[in-house]
């Protein structure tokens, strides 16, 4: 994020999606994942948050972020190429891995 607003561009949050399942309960240990499943218009974060010691599912969302540009705070249409070559790489660099 800090390197996206150093090239100029904000990313607020436009769009946030959430669905309780099961409540957590103080000094329950959890486990939250978050995947990127867009990036070439826009980001979109899908969440899931579970019970670390039984997996169940306590709650799933979304966010949706739109790049702006700082300098205008004019909304783009398209995530800023700079960004989409840094998710590009590290999708690769993941995949490698696997």
């Amino acid at each position: 994020y800090n390197q996206m607003h150093e090239c100029g561009y904000g990313w607020p949050v436009v769009d946030l999606q959430l669905r309780y399942v099961l409540p957590a309960e103080f000094g329950q240990k959890i486990t939250v994942t978050a995947d990127l499943v867009e990036w070439q218009e826009r980001l979109k974060i899908n969440y899931l948050i579970t019970d670390s010691a039984t997996g169940a599912r306590l709650t799933r969302g979304s966010t949706v972020q739109v790049a702006v540009r700082m300098a205008d705070r004019e909304m783009q249409f398209v995530a800023p190429r700079e960004f989409r070559e840094a998710v590009e790489a590290a999708v690769a660099r993941e995949s490698l891995k696997k």
